[in-house]
């Protein structure tokens, strides 16, 4: 009996034993899982740490230098030839820094423009008279010279006259002006217009700097004038959104402004201007919207058809639904992920900007020959199509073997759920391979706010919204912006509002409308 109770204990100091080890080792499993999920989380947030540090001390560019292994490095799946040029210009990616010694070949300096006035000044030797000596040649020197800003009044006289014959008392009646309420000329106020919108210079510096001239004008002015400008050019915007609307391809973007409200006391209103532009008609459009929903560009598109290329932002999910819009999808922001992606991981980031950048120099190559309509879309075919189907299959296959909440993950899932609409661009000879037409014109607002900060209202950032779209649209047009806007200040009063397109930028010829 002694004996048989001696095994019982035994037993079940054994299973004790073994109890606890599988509660440990389960207590090991547990806390195992929970050290890798914190370590993931540390690196998640180092590599946040690192973007946000390039963001604000690092530089902006996001030029991709390929190492030459990589660029040499056969795929998973097996990819047509490409034509020559990918062959050609891919090898340039890899640029060396050298230095060489040139040699003087200086032509001298560009001459100044004939039409700058000339200020003479003619120095004769001490001791001769020119009327009586020979001259035998001159040595001319010319410098740039500046002379600072200049305000001044014009005065319109008005003279009466009395007709002997008639005894009437006769005068001139007095000249059309855009502001008849203001004692400002259209010259100024298209000064200030175009130094704020193209030149990025707020009003208040305008207003010190017109102080250091002698001429003291207040904010609630200058306001004025911008109020009037506004509600003159308000028939010539509205031709200019119809004319948008009317291109069968836009780009699509946003971007933010921050906006003071009455509503909010201590802080700025959260804005957005929604920005469209025709491809082939380079026409801009600035529409402001108090929010980031889809009710402001719903508003604009609801009878829009045709091409819309747009980033992955979820609102445009919608119009690709809409009928007769077709969506596409921006390659450079798809890139911007791997660039950003590069250091969570760097053999399949690399990977993925290598096989972009020969995209790119598929259409760097359309753009140097000129290559245009079917020529293109053959081109395209031939050379873009096959890798793009090539990265698609890649991409799926290598989405299955990394963490989906990684960097890279995001990345991949990010051009995975766009593949198609990213690709479109290849299947036509109209698409471009990105957005960046209309991210040029957004650049200008994202300049000025560093400097203006914010706008002083709602009304203030519509106004805005139309200076914008029609001097960005002057300069991708090459007009002038002064010129164009004081010439149309001058006469958009009295013109018909049936010829209101003759004033367009890209219609605009100065002086021929009475």
């Amino acid at each position: 009996m002694v004996t048989t109770f001696e095994h019982i204990d035994y037993k079940e100091r054994f299973e004790k034993v073994v109890l606890t080890i599988v509660n440990q080792q389960a207590t090991i499993g547990s806390q195992q899982v929970t050290i890798e999920s914190q370590q993931f989380t540390i690196e998640t947030l180092q590599i946040e740490i690192l973007l946000l540090k390039k963001m604000l001390f690092g530089s902006r560019h996001e030029k991709f230098v390929a190492p030459v292994e990589q660029l040499n490095a056969p795929t998973l799946f097996e990819v047509p030839a490409i034509a020559e040029v990918i062959a050609t210009t891919t090898t340039t990616l890899i640029k060396e820094k050298t230095t060489t010694r040139l040699q003087p070949n200086h032509k001298g300096r560009n001459a100044f423009p004939e039409q700058l006035r000339r200020e003479i000044q003619i120095i004769h030797p001490e001791g001769i008279n020119p009327a009586t000596a020979n001259k035998l040649g001159e040595d001319v020197t010319e410098t740039l010279a500046y002379q600072p800003a200049e305000l001044f009044v014009k005065k319109v006289v008005r003279t009466k006259f009395l007709d002997a014959v008639s005894n009437r008392i006769l005068q001139a009646p007095a000249p059309e002006r855009a502001f008849q309420r203001s004692s400002v000329d259209t010259s100024l106020v298209a000064q200030v217009i175009v130094e704020k919108c193209v030149d990025h210079l707020p009003l208040h510096r305008q207003l010190n700097r017109y102080g250091r001239l002698g001429v003291a004008i207040s904010d609630s002015t200058i306001g004025d004038w911008l109020t009037a400008a506004a509600a003159l050019i308000q028939p010539l915007y509205q031709a200019h959104k119809l004319a948008v609307l009317n291109c069968d391809y836009l780009h699509a973007d946003e971007t933010t402004l921050k906006v003071l409200d009455r509503d909010k006391k201590g802080t700025t209103h959260q804005g957005y201007y929604w920005v469209y532009q025709g491809h082939e008609s380079k026409l801009v459009l600035f529409d402001y919207q108090p929010g980031r929903g889809r009710s402001g560009p719903e508003n604009i598109l609801k009878n829009y058809t045709g091409y819309l290329q747009t980033d992955g932002y979820a609102v445009y999910e919608y119009f690709g639904l809409q009928p007769g819009i077709i969506l596409a999808c921006c390659l450079a922001h798809a890139r911007r992920k791997f660039i950003d992606a590069l250091s969570n991981n760097k053999i399949i980031a690399t990977h993925v900007l290598c096989e972009m950048q020969k995209l790119y120099d598929i259409e760097r190559h359309i753009t140097d020959k000129a290559i245009i309509g079917i020529d293109k879309l053959e081109y395209r075919k031939e050379n873009a199509v096959p890798l793009l189907e090539a990265l698609g299959n890649w991409m799926r296959l290598t989405y299955t073997k990394v963490l989906p909440g990684s960097n890279i993950g995001k990345a991949l899932a990010y051009c995975l759920n766009r593949w198609d609409k990213l690709s479109l661009y290849a299947t036509t000879a109209t698409i471009a391979i990105d957005n960046n037409p209309v991210e040029n014109s957004i650049r200008p607002i994202a300049i000025g706010r560093k400097n203006y900060l914010f706008a002083g209202s709602h009304a203030a950032a519509e106004r805005a919204a139309m200076f914008y779209s029609l001097l960005a649209t002057c300069k991708n047009h090459k007009v002038n912006p002064y010129q164009w806007l004081h010439d149309v200040l001058n006469r958009i009063a009295t013109h018909p509002i049936n010829r209101i397109n003759e004033l367009l930028p890209q219609n605009w010829k100065p002086g021929t409308i009475n």
